[in-house]
């Protein structure tokens, strides 16, 4: 800016003074980097949430007497411009000053630094904490704001905005009649196949909600678009990444259109036979190592409920014994756990057009019964419930097991085919080492599904005995506390006397390797409590340095 235009505005900005998109600095010679950056995200913040394109932080302003005092702020351009690269570096996401501007006043310099409004939908964090304002104060963002900023996307939706310049000639020939295919399907009830193929296309398409009255949507180019016309959803990847890891490496992208594309990922994965040998039996169980349904659910969900707004690509990689699905926007609604019941109606979604497209050409369901479905289908084959982690940056993170975790889990869900759900993902938590609520630990002890101690619970005898791993259950089976008992007065009447350390060496290994080292230390201490109680047993030392000897 030419300076009678800064001058002009440093005026605007001292006449309206302080107020939640500017602040006003006397930065005499230095100032901390880290006060600027938790500037930088209130004031950004704040100017989302007002509706300004920017906002402003200004040094060399007297924050008092508001006048014009002059700051020494990194006076070399080079340095001052390095604030950029610190305010990127800083911020999540990363986000810099659109420009730094420097007036040079007759009462002295003056610094603007010009801060650009958070994304929509998406607020400014510095150093991973929000911030924002409360009149001229610098305060942590509260929630009401940040669901604010969160929602905006909700309210825009980004998928049903129309692509200018796009025609029909931009959608692909055979994922069109794909998706005649797939709306016959969902409408069986309502049209035969050959009414709806003998719709004009601009009809088909309306009715499938991928278009708006004809004209062409983000949606219709993401599902049937042609690969050479992603282009026209710049600066969205439009992409679909299938990513190899392991002793081969390999990877792949896929662009539109997403109706085929996610057919041709999932041929993408080794998916081979595996055998599950059930208890008792010589006749394995055979296996895919992934079910279909499986995949294309969770890849359509990370399709359906992406945040496109954030330019990120769906991310599959497949390792030696799981699938990894990886995509943008955390839940709009809820949980992943308050799906897995399959009663969760959704009331809202991200992409509320997107998604009834792929509702339309039959690709997801928009009643909340898809996570259920996952869950329900893994657990029929006898694998590891899939696993949500939601990441503090805002992505969705599933993993689809591909392998036993537990042999004992498995066989037990071979014999086991009435269990509820609800007991099926207890016990993955269990061969997860995860811990579950006492209420869920009771009920499964008293079906007798697991034994143990809290927290380390395992599965039951009735399949641990039952495994190859036989030495592995005895290990960790408790025995009476007679047992115990029996060990150490041998020990005394055949050495007379012995030491805590002593008894230690003789019973410590024995116990259940599911205790802990305390539970373990308190469990002999009790032992030595009951013997003594019973006469059994005196001790002939000091509290301290107790020395056990046999009873006369």
């Amino acid at each position: 800016m030419e300076q009678t235009a800064l001058a002009q505005l440093l005026t605007e900005l001292i006449a309206a003074w302080e107020n939640e998109v500017v602040e006003f600095k006397q930065a005499s010679n230095d100032y901390n980097t880290d006060a600027i950056g938790e500037y930088f995200s209130a004031l950004s913040n704040e100017a989302n949430l007002r509706g300004a394109e920017r906002a402003w932080l200004v040094f060399g302003v007297n924050d008092k007497s508001r006048a014009v005092v002059g700051s020494h702020y990194r006076p070399e351009r080079e340095r001052l411009d390095s604030l950029k690269g610190q305010m990127a570096q800083g911020t999540e996401p990363s986000i810099a000053f659109r420009n730094i501007h420097v007036l040079n006043d007759p009462a002295g310099r003056v610094v603007l630094f010009e801060i650009p409004a958070a994304p929509r939908g998406i607020p400014i964090a510095w150093k991973g904490h929000y911030f924002a304002r409360a009149g001229e104060s610098r305060v942590s963002l509260s929630l009401d704001k940040l669901d604010a900023i969160r929602n905006q996307t909700i309210r825009q939706d980004w998928t049903a905005q129309v692509v200018a310049g796009a025609t029909l000639a931009d959608l692909d020939t055979e994922a069109v009649r794909k998706a005649r295919e797939s709306f016959a399907k969902r409408h069986a009830n309502r049209f035969s196949a050959d009414e709806i193929m003998r719709w004009p296309l601009p009809t088909f398409l309306d009715r499938a909600h991928v278009t708006q009255d004809g004209s062409i949507t983000r949606t219709a180019l993401l599902l049937l678009g042609k690969a050479e016309s992603a282009h026209r959803l710049s600066p969205h990847p439009a992409q679909l990444t299938w990513k190899l890891e392991g002793l081969e490496r390999a990877y792949e992208h896929f662009g539109p259109p997403f109706l085929l594309s996610t057919s041709l990922l999932y041929q993408r994965i080794r998916n081979i036979q595996l055998r599950i040998l059930p208890q008792d039996e010589l006749v394995p169980v055979e296996i895919a190592k992934y079910d279909q349904k499986i995949v294309l659910e969770a890849l359509h969900n990370c399709i359906a409920h992406q945040d496109y707004v954030r330019h990120g690509r769906v991310a599959v990689t497949e390792q030696l014994d799981r699938l990894v699905f990886e995509n943008e926007g955390n839940f709009v609604e809820g949980q992943p756990d308050d799906y897995i019941p399959g009663t969760k109606l959704p009331r809202r979604y991200r992409n509320p057009f997107l998604a009834q497209a792929m509702s339309e050409l039959n690709m997801i369901d928009t009643m909340g019964f898809g996570i259920h479905d996952m869950y329900v289908r893994q657990a029929k084959r006898y694998f590891p419930m899939p696993d949500y982690d939601l990441s503090d940056a805002g992505a969705v993170k599933l993993t689809i097991y591909g392998s036993v975790v537990d042999i004992a889990y498995s066989r037990l869900l071979i014999q086991r085919t009435d269990l509820p759900l609800v007991d099926v993902l207890a016990l993955d938590r269990v061969q997860k080492k995860l811990t579950i609520p006492d209420e869920a630990a009771a009920r499964l002890r008293k079906g007798g599904l697991i034994e143990g101690r809290k927290p380390n619970y395992f599965v039951s005898a009735m399949v641990a005995a039952a495994t190859a791993s036989k030495a592995d259950y005895i290990r960790t089976r408790a025995q009476d506390d007679e047992f115990y008992a029996k060990l150490l007065t041998d020990y005394l009447d055949r050495y007379g006397e012995a030491t805590r350390t002593e008894i230690n060496q003789l019973l410590l290994r024995k116990l259940s390797e599911a205790l802990t080292a305390e539970q373990k230390d308190n469990k002999v201490a009790n032992l030595l409590t009951n013997l003594r109680r019973k006469g059994r047993i005196r001790n002939t030392g000091s509290r301290g340095h107790p020395v056990w000897k046999l009873a006369e």
